[in-house]
């Protein structure tokens, strides 16, 4: 049985074939356009303005859904009514039909419009899918979600990766991570996640850095070890790929997408078991050294021939990480990296929570006790064994969908070359 029904969007093709009219108009958050079927004949339309419509208006159409779809596109309406709300003023700077392919640079300058093309704005309702399991994930497991200061008196790992801010005549920083309050929190709520931007000032030049970033933030309290964080991360990378194949699965392969496949499991290796598998496809890494991308794609990519997509890196050298993180032995610390297809999407560990060593590890990192003062002082009364990490969200919707460039998961991405739009 026919329904009548309005759809708003705007127009990505016409044709007119005699005295009939298909508008293609891209609507709501669909992935194909709807075809709007225009009769000459049928006196409800005025055919002067469908004949004359141009692509890239933006349309409301009341009409009539029919029993029996003919469009190919799988979506089809006949309209009783056209109202043309907007019409291009310029010849838009990208195709907004999407046959003459633009350069990477376009699409992202004008984002805007790119987000009419199903490709582009799949990615996004990729992004938005995984950023809502996420908040569902936690909420629904315990979690407080929080947000911490981005304008913060210290850095969280120390260090000249930060942009600089006069504070009404104080030095401050934009954060690099959520890192001291969320430990600081552990003193009185046992759960907590947070989903928000992070800065880093390091002249990045790569396809998968960012000055501006957003991520996901976890730190769990009274954990019997490491392996509690482990199993809640597993738990949320099997939960995301799941829902992603789910739901945009064969939409976003249709698109040309590489979409990670469902993950059952997340692998677990040594720092040590890597160093071996490294050196033995032709590295020649020290024990010590941090893998650098050349080498964590060559894990990757050894690892998924065995079909391996997503796994942890535990045991690494302490001198490699953070001061906050537990020492295991004199070497190695209670730390994990979390890699997909690759690349390092999160990382994470336990945490010092006895005050004097944090203290001493501070000390031992070159790091001044009083820049942290505020820090420590949550560690003087009850603080309880915990552990955490942190996840690069724009990373994790990379790897989930394949592509090669991290700026493609992103709206409007801040690197040093680019402020502006």
């Amino acid at each position: 049985m026919s329904s009548e029904g309005v759809i708003e969007g705007w127009v990505s093709n016409v044709k007119i074939l005699g005295k009939i009219a298909f508008i293609e108009v891209i609507d709501g958050l669909n992935l194909s356009p709807i075809t709007v079927v225009v009769r000459k004949d049928s006196g409800s339309v005025d055919w002067s303005k469908v004949s004359a419509v141009k692509l890239g208006s933006a349309i409301r159409v009341k009409g009539v859904y029919p029993e029996k779809v003919v469009s190919k596109k799988g979506r089809e309406i006949h309209a009783d009514e056209i109202e043309i709300l907007a019409e291009p003023r310029d010849l838009p700077p990208i195709d907004v039909t999407g046959k003459t392919p633009a350069s990477f640079e376009d699409y992202i300058n004008y984002r805007y419009l790119a987000l009419r093309l199903p490709r582009v704005r799949a990615a996004f309702l990729a992004r938005s899918l995984i950023v809502n399991e996420i908040r569902s994930f936690f909420s629904e497991r315990g979690f407080l979600e929080v947000h911490t200061p981005k304008i913060v008196k210290a850095g969280a790992e120390g260090g000249a990766t930060l942009f600089e801010v006069d504070y009404f005549g104080v030095k401050a920083y934009l954060a690099q991570s959520p890192q001291l309050y969320k430990q600081m929190l552990m003193c009185g709520v046992p759960r907590v996640f947070e989903i928000g931007p992070f800065f880093r000032a390091e002249k990045f030049s790569t396809t998968r850095h960012l000055n501006e970033s957003w991520g996901l933030d976890v730190e769990m309290g009274f954990i019997k070890g490491m392996e509690d964080v482990l199993e809640v991360l597993s738990q949320l990378v099997v939960h995301l790929s799941h829902k992603l194949n789910e739901r945009l699965g064969d939409a976003l392969r249709g698109l040309g997408y590489n979409v990670i496949k469902p993950v059952t499991s997340v692998r677990v290796l040594t720092y040590d078991e890597a160093l071996e598998v490294l050196n033995s496809l032709g590295f020649n890494l020290k024990w010590g050294e941090d893998f650098d991308p050349k080498a964590e794609k060559s894990l990757g990519d050894y690892l998924e021939e065995k079909g391996v997509q997503a796994y942890f890196i535990v045991d690494y050298p302490w001198e490699s990480k953070p001061f906050y993180i537990m020492k295991k032995d004199e070497k190695r610390g209670y730390a994990f990296d979390l890699d997909i297809r690759g690349i390092e999407v999160a990382s994470g560990g336990q945490r010092e929570h006895r005050y004097e060593v944090l203290r001493q590890n501070l000390l031992e990192k070159g790091l001044n006790p009083e820049d942290f003062s505020f820090y420590l002082e949550a560690f003087k009364y009850g603080m309880p064994p915990h552990g955490g990490f942190g996840l690069g969200i724009d990373r994790l919707v990379m790897t989930f969908l394949g592509v090669q460039n991290i700026r493609e998961t992103v709206l409007f991405p801040r690197d040093r070359f680019r402020l502006v739009p």
